[in-house]
């Protein structure tokens, strides 16, 4: 009997093994080989065991900073991400009585998904530009007298269409994890006297650790692995990581870009450790 059960289940898990082997973990062992081979300048590797790559990597200050500016682009929209889409969420579960309505103003936060990333994030330039709407509105209402150069092609630039684009994926784990706290708890909690902000900080906060958890992974791993964001919107004068993976692809320095694709791999790995480290996801989904 023991026997049959594991049969089944590797039967069952056999699909994912097809998938899994062949489209994620061949690619990686690729990567990882490649990364410890030379190359020859013109696109070519050489098959002899070298750790220049890793050296260059670690010893190179514009890798650093790079990573620095990576990161950070990561945590401040993280930061925006988490912060709008929990009030949201929040909004959605505990102030919409009506759920059916609840669940159509849910899906209506998705409706910036039926476009492309592109068109979402261009739509920003006539915004934000020195003749933009923001511009144009401060300017005539008297709050400035000269246009903020400050709110395209910088930084501010960037991380506002990485909230804008990646939001969704906070509300989503947000609205999930939310949606399980019985409201009895909450109204217990109102009729012992607690305030909006004790029900907040000590019942919806503690019970949504599974969608902050979810939501973090999915904001931190897609911002760590994108370039065409800070490229277009900060106008080329910032830049990440993955933009330094990309020039060495472009000039067919194909070992050290699969360093660099490696070591960013672990990077984000043991950011989402620790993340993960903060709750048993297992556990919270279980139930």
């Amino acid at each position: 009997m023991s026997a049959r059960s594991n049969t089944a289940g590797w039967l069952y898990v056999s699909p994912l093994v097809a998938v899994l082997i062949p489209f994620f973990l061949v690619p990686i062992v690729v990567v990882l080989v490649a990364s410890f081979l030379e190359h020859d300048g013109y696109g070519g590797m050489i098959a002899h065991f070298t750790l220049e790559n890793y050296k260059d990597l670690f010893t190179s200050e514009l890798t650093l900073r790079l990573y620095l500016g990576t990161i950070k682009f990561a945590l401040l929209t993280w930061i925006g991400t988490l912060l709008i889409g929990f009030w949201i969420a929040y909004f959605l579960v505990f102030h919409v009585r009506n759920q059916l309505l609840a669940i159509g103003l849910f899906l209506l936060c998705t409706v910036p998904f039926w476009t492309s990333n592109i068109i979402r994030m261009i739509s920003w330039i006539p915004l934000l530009g020195k003749q933009g709407l923001v511009n144009s509105v401060l300017m005539s209402t008297g709050v400035i007298d000269r246009p903020l150069a400050f709110l395209l092609f910088s930084d501010f630039a960037v991380v506002t269409a990485y909230i804008h684009q990646l939001t969704i994926f906070m509300i989503v784990p947000l609205f999930n994890s939310m949606s399980r706290i019985d409201k009895r708890t909450i109204e217990a909690a109102r009729d012992a006297g607690a305030s909006r902000f004790e029900i907040v900080r000590y019942i919806v906060l503690p019970m949504s650790r599974t969608g902050i958890a979810l939501g973090s992974i999915f904001v931190l791993s897609i911002v760590m692995g994108d370039f065409f964001v800070v490229k277009v919107m900060s106008g080329g004068g910032s830049a990440s990581i993955v933009s330094a993976l990309f020039e060495d692809i472009s000039v067919l320095q194909y070992p050290p870009a699969a360093a660099s694709a490696v070591v960013l791999l672990v990077v984000v790995v043991i950011m989402i450790a620790a993340i993960l480290r903060t709750v048993d996801i297992r556990k919270e989904l279980g139930r």
